[in-house]
């Protein structure tokens, strides 16, 4: 297949605009505190030493997607106990969750520079017998150059918005010379699978598959910050509200404000998207004339409103209630990941605006896992009749337990059939 012209001019202008690229990648991480050796790992130069053996590489852009391959990592670790796995990715807040949670003999850098030095680095170093790609975080130069090596290659959770679609399918040329590296194509859903056939994408190499965040493992949490929690709540009720954006919090805290006046004593658990925001917050509690707690003074849940303005420790205020509305869905911002709090044992609210888990929601309601809700007086109603009913909220929560338990099967069909179309079997352990 011809080069086109568009990555040949990518590869040139990369090369010039590296030395600044770099710079200011490094920066931006040691301003996050990065340690500066890691910081290196932008231009090519690892941190740690190979593992001998079969190396498995994930790279995912973000927060989102590379927690999302973790449970794929640990399911594939199973079946191949000899390999081992990197991962990944571009962000400081990202290296540090999955620091804490990778599995078994997982490694995770930060992703070089689409550049050609640091991506020569990078692969002599490392080395991989496999290369698989989260959702629409696709790098030139890196998959022609994995590629070029002859390393075995998928596109995982594949997904695209619509004006991506449309600029690919003005490209068919460069489309079909980067989507052709790939061995498999698995999509989130069958309407993506579709749309991989108009830009170009190998069709015979492309299916639907599952949308990977919605089988993220469970989410950690502290069992003393939890017991802590606990003995301050006492027999108090609870409910979550979580991952919220600018502009729910007002209808979460005005439908908190109506279920004051029927419990009392009940304590709402507020947990931004962006932790960032706890200042911003803490004003709009104030404004709503609630009493509140909060997370990063060391305060514990004694008010109101207890403002969890931390990051990393969502599985710790799941483990609080069995009632958990989930933001990003009041607006349209496309929702959040439903199945963690299944996994956590409760009951899913959420706004309307969940187009980035329309499948799983779809399942999770049909199931009675999960229920929309249309606004702020339908959310306040909602979790008035979970409080006051006990068997809606313990059928609710038997619901999305036995909704989490049946998505493992799922998930292991997933894990065999990349091991299969990647030949990992066949390749073995090379020392």
């Amino acid at each position: 297949m011809a080069t086109p012209l568009l990555y040949r001019a990518w590869v040139a202008a990369s090369a010039v605009m590296l030395p600044i690229a770099g710079r200011q990648s490094m920066a931006k991480l040691r301003r996050a505190d990065v340690d500066p050796k890691r910081a290196r790992e932008k231009l090519g130069h690892a941190s740690q030493p190979r593992p001998a053996g079969q190396l498995i590489w994930f790279h995912a852009a973000s927060v989102g997607e590379s927690l999302s391959v973790l449970a794929l990592i640990d399911r594939m670790g199973r079946a191949l106990p000899q390999a081992h796995f990197l991962i990944t990715s571009g962000t400081a807040t990202s290296a540090r969750l999955v620091a804490s949670r990778l599995p078994p003999r997982t490694l995770h850098q930060f992703a070089p520079l689409d550049a050609p030095g640091p991506l020569k680095r990078f692969l002599d170093h490392w080395r991989p017998d496999a290369a698989l790609f989260v959702e629409s975080e696709l790098w030139p130069q890196m998959l022609r150059r994995t590629h070029a090596r002859g390393t075995a290659m998928a596109l995982i959770n594949a997904r695209m918005s619509q004006r991506s679609i449309e600029r690919w399918q003005k490209q068919p040329a460069l489309a079909g010379f980067l989507f052709g590296v790939f061995d498999l194509i698995l999509t989130q859903n069958d309407a993506m699978a579709r749309a991989m056939g108009t830009i170009n994408a190998p069709v015979d190499r492309v299916a639907a598959g599952i949308n990977l965040k919605s089988m993220a493992g469970p989410l950690p949490q502290d069992d003393d910050t939890v017991a802590e929690a606990r003995k301050a709540l006492g027999n108090r009720p609870v409910w979550v509200a979580s991952s919220t954006h600018p502009g729910e919090e007002k209808s979460v805290l005005e439908a908190h404000r109506q279920l004051l006046k029927r419990f009392p004593d009940l304590c709402l658990i507020l947990v931004p998207r962006h932790p960032e925001r706890g200042d911003e917050v803490a004003g709009l509690i104030a404004s709503a004339g609630l009493t509140h707690g909060r997370r990063t003074r060391g305060d514990m849940p004694h008010e109101q409103v207890y403002l969890a303005d931390t990051l990393g420790e969502l599985g710790t205020w799941y483990a609080l209630s069995n009632i958990v509305f989930l933001g990003g869905s009041l607006h349209p911002i496309g929702g959040h990941n439903p199945y963690e709090v299944a996994q956590a044992g409760a009951m899913v609210l959420s706004g309307p605006h969940v187009t980035n888990f329309a499948e799983t929601y779809a399942e999770m309601e049909a199931a009675g896992a999960a229920r929309l809700i249309a606004g702020t007086q339908d959310l306040a109603d909602r979790v008035a009749d979970l409080l006051s009913n006990d068997i809606a909220r313990a059928s609710g929560v038997a619901s999305a337990k036995a909704y989490a338990e049946a998505q493992t099967d799922k998930l292991d069909s997933i894990a065999e059939r990349l091991i299969t179309a990647l030949r990992l079997r066949e390749r073995g352990p090379d020392a």
